[in-house]
């Protein structure tokens, strides 16, 4: 695979074979990010779950102290109360039945995070197929089928991140924007890994993190030295 010459003299700031701190890491990525656009920095950590198993399945959520510089946009299912409840905590779409045609066969997708109350969860059900490839299916461990509308709205719009296994047993998950400070980028990875390291699960043999990659959009992948969590 051929670079770019920007890539290319962004591997020059570092050495690809090092194990980094974690600050180290941040200040290394933030020096590489010189895309003409504010990059996403995300980390990628490969675990020794094996997610075949559902014991060893991880999933949650962490709110990250300094959000993710990104807006986001929140569809909630909700009847009843719960709807001018949603409205009022800022919710950007608020429905029950009357979306599922739109969202099926319209293809309309304009949100990034849907939270639904338990009642609702036998319609959002319907939409498994929709939503599940995306990552948009609620979840009560990400604490996105709730009573709670009003939290979990404030808490996704704060800055409240999802980290799940994908099929390769890899956690990837966005920690700010380049444009963030170093220490805003270390506080939202700390708050992050903490979360990650509390979900560790009891019947996992063996290492747990093999490894964590640090990286912009655009730029090369730093290694974060796992043994520092």
């Amino acid at each position: 695979m051929k670079h770019g010459k920007k890539y290319v003299e962004a591997m020059k700031q570092y050495d690809r074979a090092t194990l980094y701190d974690p600050a180290e890491a941040v200040s290394a990525v933030k020096k590489t990010a010189t895309a003409k656009f504010d990059e996403t920095v995300e980390v990628h950590i490969r675990t020794g779950c094996d997610g075949r198993h559902a014991e060893q399945q991880i999933r949650g959520a962490v709110v990250l102290p300094h959000g993710t510089g990104k807006t986001v946009r929140v569809l909630v299912f909700a009847k009843g109360d719960k709807i001018s409840e949603a409205e009022a905590a800022g919710a950007d779409h608020v429905g029950g039945e009357e979306l599922i045609p739109r969202i099926q066969n319209e293809g309309w997708l304009d949100f990034d995070v849907v939270v639904a109350t338990p009642d609702m969860m036998g319609v959002v059900g319907r939409l498994g197929k929709v939503l599940g490839p995306k990552g948009l299916m609620p979840n009560p461990k990400a604490g996105t089928v709730t009573m709670d509308v009003t939290k979990a709205i404030n808490d996704i719009k704060a800055g409240k991140i999802e980290y799940r296994l994908d099929k390769s047993n890899i956690i990837h998950c966005p920690i700010g924007k380049a444009s963030f400070t170093e220490e805003q980028l270390s506080e939202n990875l700390n708050a992050l890994m903490e979360a990650v390291v509390k979900a560790k699960p009891s019947t996992l043999k063996g290492q747990y993190l093999k490894s964590i990659t640090l990286a912009s959009t655009m730029g090369p992948g730093v290694k974060i030295n796992t043994a520092k969590y």
